[in-house]
């Protein structure tokens, strides 16, 4: 399989990919490996290798940053960031290991429970298979493999196939810190049906999955009894903007939400809901801010928005937003492309309310504004669509604040800064169609085992 990069296509890479017999014999190492409780790593072992991971990985950030902007066309300034949180990431596994645990059971508190004690365990869950997605192809990774070792479950991972290389490279490092290979392998397989075989594998316990709602729901359809999974999937973020807010300090957020990676994140700013009396005003001023942004190669330093990451993105973007304009939407920037890869930064006010871009993830670089007039009228069209994932409130009050946090379907409400603000050891939960379960390292590491009861006499 050829690895090109989104932004010029050139060839970074040449891949085997797996098929049937390297699945099979995947799993049946990992298999093998969990159902001998004699060779799991001890907790103590599994800190010395991720400790050692993180300490190569910071020896080697610069490299990982310029591979992961190569091949996935985040910008430079951008996977410099990913690659400090994908450490950062590693390291909180190691804390996970050292803070989580069982706990006890009260007894000796009825004739029951008489002259018993009871406390819980943690053990791996079973063999973890990660389905990953293109985005964030180093953290991503971290953020599924890294508690899995945390937890000390085996672990077979399947990059995205745009972005399989910062995948190969960081399990390669894991390896280089002492983990034996068998507990780490990476498949890049280019068959939909030989994946989905992989996932539906009734030695499975567990599947971590990044990517879309279609595919992350058929594959949870295709799951073995008793396996559990973790789906995280898209949305379609809202934005309030009260009439009260700082717009000098929200526009920069605002930008940033919006644009960053061109969009192509699962909580990028989409649907900003502006009060009436500013609505003009934000839009215009979110559009001059939008021009300024530098559009191009992602290895350049002063890159802020790259390529998206396959050429007809570029064009079902620019269909969407044709879609968009041709139905009433006022275009104030951008609106069309710039390369076969690249899309013009877009801020479209008042699209149609049943068009692509007010009803579905654009994931490309276009945001919408749209007026309001009773905050709670904008917060039921915030919550009208089957998905919801993070969303966001830009006021000086704290009542209107709590009322927009109360009210709004979310798993996160941010005040005063974009949706896509994240800490990689916060909850981070795609809700109703957006996803099943809660991500976050610590969160991830406490899914990927299960909590084993002892109870016994008191002597």
């Amino acid at each position: 399989m050829e690895v090109r990069s989104p932004f010029d296509g050139s060839l970074i890479a040449t891949l085997a990919v797996a098929g049937e017999t390297e699945i099979e014999r995947a799993l049946s190492t990992a298999h093998a490996l969990f159902r001998d409780r004699s060779a799991w790593l001890p907790p103590a072992r599994r800190i010395e290798i991720l400790r050692k991971a993180a300490r190569l990985m910071e020896e080697r950030a610069e490299s990982l940053a310029l591979e992961a902007a190569r091949e996935g066309g985040k910008p430079l300034l951008d996977s410099r960031v990913e690659v400090a949180r994908a450490i950062d990431g590693v390291q909180l596994c190691v804390d996970a290991l050292r803070t989580e645990g069982g706990h006890v059971v009260p007894m000796d508190i009825n004739a029951a429970s008489a002259r018993r004690v009871a406390f819980t365990h943690r053990e791996p869950i079973g063999v973890v298979v990660a389905v990953s997605a293109f985005n964030h192809p180093l953290n991503l990774i971290v953020h599924q493999v890294g508690p899995a070792i945390a937890a000390g479950c085996p672990s077979i991972v399947k990059p995205a196939g745009d972005t399989p290389l910062s995948c190969l490279r960081f399990v390669e490092i894991l390896h280089e810190a002492g983990l034996p290979q068998a507990w780490c392998q990476a498949l890049v397989i280019d068959d939909t049906a030989l994946a989905t075989r992989l996932v539906a594998d009734r030695r499975v316990g567990f599947l971590s999955f990044i990517g879309s709602a279609r595919i992350g729901w058929m594959l949870r359809s295709k799951l073995a009894p008793g396996a559990r999974c973790a789906l995280e999937h898209g949305g379609v973020a809202p934005v309030l903007v009260a009439e009260d807010a700082d717009l000098d300090a929200a526009l920069p957020k605002l930008v940033k939400g919006g644009f960053y990676h061109s969009g192509q994140v699962c909580v990028s700013v989409q649907r900003v809901y502006t009060h009436r009396s500013i609505c003009d005003n934000l839009a215009r001023r979110l559009a001059d801010g939008a021009r300024k942004l530098k559009v191009g190669d992602p290895l350049l330093a002063e890159t802020e928005v790259g390529p998206l990451i396959r050429h007809q993105e570029v064009e079902r973007v620019h269909a969407w937003v044709r879609e968009a304009v041709d139905g009433g939407a006022t275009l104030l920037c951008g609106g069309k492309p710039i390369s076969s890869s690249c899309y013009e930064p877009t801020v479209l006010l008042e699209p149609p309310p049943d068009s692509k871009v007010s009803t579905e993830e654009v994931f490309g670089p276009v945001i919408c504004v749209y007026a309001y007039d009773d905050l709670d009228e904008a917060i039921a069209r915030a919550n009208a669509l089957p998905v919801a994932f993070q969303a966001a409130v830009f006021t000086r009050s704290l009542s209107t604040a709590m009322h927009a946090y109360e009210r709004l379907d979310a798993s996160a409400v941010m005040v005063n800064d974009h949706t896509a603000f994240r800490v990689d050891w916060m909850p981070f939960a795609g809700l109703r169609e957006s996803g099943l379960g809660v991500g976050g390292i610590p969160h991830t590491f406490r899914d990927m085992q299960t909590e084993k009861l002892f109870v016994g006499p008191l002597p």
